[in-house]
């Protein structure tokens, strides 16, 4: 069975596992653990991410106060218990195997699990979020936001990951520098290699880091929470576009943490990974002034429908 995937499943928690890799589920939050060759890559569960720290722009035209309830979006949408299909099958949660007893194990050659999140907003809306798994340890994910009118326009949609240590680095295969929907420049896609996960050294800490048009990006780290890991060749985590290119950011902090800081000295010290894939990026605007809206076609509508996706390589 080395060349299929096992699933284990107890009353709280289902674990998937492939060529090395494993990945540990919660039923109430969603995958808590991602680890390859033994290296965890999660310190918390991943979430939808609606919002962005506010720019001078945001901050001239109005939008952030607009737009407000995406960042009670961002910090409190919460799932709903997972549905799992195994080859095509929908399994029972919890898995009562044919002898009663709780939980169990199975093998299959593909394994997904949807959770689906509600925002705190008004109105209400939903995203869904699918991860499926293959024997090659490879694992894809789907995101789909359901648009619903009176929605206000949003800042950003994607997926935010927390690693639990701070990246060396990262590469990527996209256009270079910072770059968003109304300001791409005139560059050629490119592989581009970052040290560290420099932040904009904007006189009051601001949305910074997007990199547009990406087809993937590698995060590379040195070091783990694990003491036991004194002393580590550096490791990495390939994320890849599946049916088109994405945007992200790798920023050693969360969209909040830049939004609380009123000068670059009020940021926290810089202990996690920020990663997040995105499947609509808002501009930055200011095209007259800094104040001036952003164009409509630079927008994201609250009321639309958006799908994403990526594969996550080991």
């Amino acid at each position: 069975m080395s060349d299929s995937i096992r699933i284990i499943i107890d009353e709280e928690m289902i674990g998937l596992h492939a060529c090395g890799c494993d990945y540990l589920f919660d039923y109430r939050t969603g995958l808590v653990s991602l680890k390859i060759a033994g290296k965890e890559w999660l310190y918390n569960a991943p979430q939808p991410a609606f919002w962005r720290a506010t720019t001078d722009n945001d901050r001239g035209n109005g939008f952030s106060r607009r737009s407000a309830q995406w960042a009670g979006a961002d910090l409190f949408s919460a799932a709903g218990i997972p549905t799992l299909v195994v080859d095509g099958k929908p399994v029972a949660i919890p898995y009562t195997p044919a002898d009663g007893s709780t939980g169990g194990q199975l093998y299959a050659s593909e394994a997904s699990l949807g959770y689906t999140f509600t925002t705190p907003t008004v109105p209400a809306t939903k995203v869904d979020v699918c991860y499926t798994l293959d024997p090659a340890g490879c694992l894809t994910v789907s995101v789909h936001y359901h648009g619903k009118p009176r929605l206000p326009e949003l800042p950003t949609f994607g997926l935010r990951m927390v690693m639990p240590t701070l990246a060396t680095g990262f590469t990527y295969f996209g256009l270079p520098g910072e770059t968003y929907p109304d300001r791409l420049g005139s560059g050629e896609k490119r592989i581009v290699e970052v040290e560290g996960m420099p932040v904009t050294p904007y006189l009051v800490p601001q949305e910074c880091g997007m990199h547009m048009d990406t087809d993937w990006v590698r995060i590379t780290r040195d070091s783990t929470l694990n003491n036991a890991d004194a002393a580590l060749a550096p490791f990495s985590l390939t994320f890849a576009c599946k049916d088109r290119p994405f945007a992200f950011s790798c920023l050693p902090y969360t969209p909040l943490e830049l939004e609380n800081a009123t000068h670059q000295e009020e940021l926290p010290p810089a202990r996690r990974t920020v990663l997040t894939i995105y499947g609509a990026v808002r501009g930055i605007g200011g095209i007259d002034s800094w104040g001036a809206p952003v164009g409509e076609k630079h927008s994201i509508s609250g009321k639309k429908d958006i799908d994403f996706s990526f594969v996550i390589r080991p």
